[in-house]
């Protein structure tokens, strides 16, 4: 390949070749600078024409700058880029701690709407930094931001998700700690939905009246079990044993295989269901599972019974079944732990108010018999 000519210019140690410019477009002018600096003969590329308009007087005052030190040269600049490269590859950002963390967890549900918190809420702000370089406005400026738009208890995860990323740097001696504690946001969230009589009346009768048969079975499944929608979601023909009476749970929340008793009523419900080949119990129209939320279909159901517009379709009903099992004072929280598959009996602790309001009245209700056999008796008990 022949050897471009080399122009002079009117200023000193200014040259240029003429070459096609970029994208196949006109000829334009390369301009090169010539130069010693400790003693060495250094000769460059600096641009070219269509480059940061490139002219003979710019060329001229890069050499002049690079002569007196106050640019680095082509080669400097090179060793500098691969400098940065190599103290990146040595930095435990929180980006790269993610892609280690990512490497060692299981692609389930939770793992899932983690990677969702990180790349939406924690990868901008903190993804380049290290973490003994994060200070605490850092972290009080996004929770701030998060405030605005999400629910305490989303906040408090993504956070919580940010202390558990550097956690695991430092278990894993990649990273130093963060120089303070990130202060979690206290959450009162634990909503226990239930129903009057008046209104699981009515709303029994909505499921009833319904044309739609998929959603009308979900919510008697969820009534007469307390099975999660996405349980119910995965449910397969196989997973329901008709002869013992149990029901197996696919992946459950608490992850460990799980059984639940298979009720009379919850039985019927599931008998009078048309089996597709897909063998899900509950599909679309097609007998394909569900790929989309049912949430409009269910809520229609709920509208027509007139039950107010924050309570949940499904999971509504898993409280409700919880509450009235509670209420009976024939279920202790041990089997109602387990029949809702909590994995801690913390989770059922909401339910115990019940129980204890039932035992209250059943005790009150003891004293009143007595009280008026007494009275009938004309011996009234006398108190010490």
């Amino acid at each position: 390949m022949p050897a471009f000519k080399r122009h002079k210019t009117g200023y000193p140690g200014v040259t240029y070749i003429e070459a096609t410019g970029l994208k196949g477009k006109k000829v334009e002018r390369v301009y090169y600078i010539r130069y010693r600096r400790n003693g060495v003969l250094i000769e460059e590329k600096v641009g070219r024409q269509s480059q940061g308009v490139m002219t003979d007087a710019k060329a001229s005052q890069i050499r002049a700058d690079r002569i007196r030190g106050i640019e680095k040269s082509n080669k400097e600049k090179r060793h500098e880029i691969l400098l940065a490269k190599e103290e990146e590859k040595g930095r435990w950002t929180v980006s790269k701690l993610w892609e280690e963390y990512e490497k060692q967890k299981e692609d389930t549900k939770s793992f899932k709407i983690d990677k969702n918190w990180f790349e939406n809420y924690l990868e901008e702000p903190f993804g380049d930094k290290e973490p003994q370089n994060i200070i605490q406005l850092d972290v009080d400026r996004q929770r701030i931001k998060l405030q605005k738009t999400l629910s305490p208890q989303s906040v408090k995860h993504i956070l919580a998700l940010l202390r558990r990323l550097v956690n695991f740097g430092v278990q894993k001696q990649l990273c130093n700690d963060l120089t303070f504690k990130i202060q979690l946001p206290e959450v009162h969230n634990n909503k226990t939905e239930d129903l009057t009589p008046e209104q699981l009346n009515n709303l029994l009768q909505a499921i009833n009246n319904s044309q739609d048969h998929v959603a009308a079975n979900m919510m008697r499944i969820a009534l007469y079990t307390g099975m999660r929608r996405g349980e119910m979601f995965k449910l397969k023909w196989d997973d329901i044993d008709f002869h013992k009476g149990f029901i197996s749970l696919r992946d459950p929340k608490g992850k460990e295989p799980q059984k639940i008793p298979l009720n009379d009523s919850a039985k019927s419900v599931f008998e009078s269901i048309p089996k597709h080949k897909s063998g899900f119990v509950f599909t679309m129209n097609n007998g394909k599972p569900f790929t989309t939320d049912l949430r409009r279909r269910l809520n229609r159901i709920r509208d027509a019974a007139k039950i107010p517009k924050d309570f949940r379709a499904l999971h509504g009903l898993r409280h409700v079944y919880a509450s009235m099992l509670a209420s009976s004072g024939q279920v202790d929280m041990y089997t109602l732990q387990k029949l809702l598959t909590h994995k801690s009996p913390l989770m059922t602790q909401r339910y115990a108010h019940l129980r204890d309001e039932t035992l209250k009245n059943a005790s009150a209700l003891a004293g009143k018999i007595i009280e008026e056999a007494a009275k009938n008796g004309q011996n009234k008990i006398k108190t010490a």
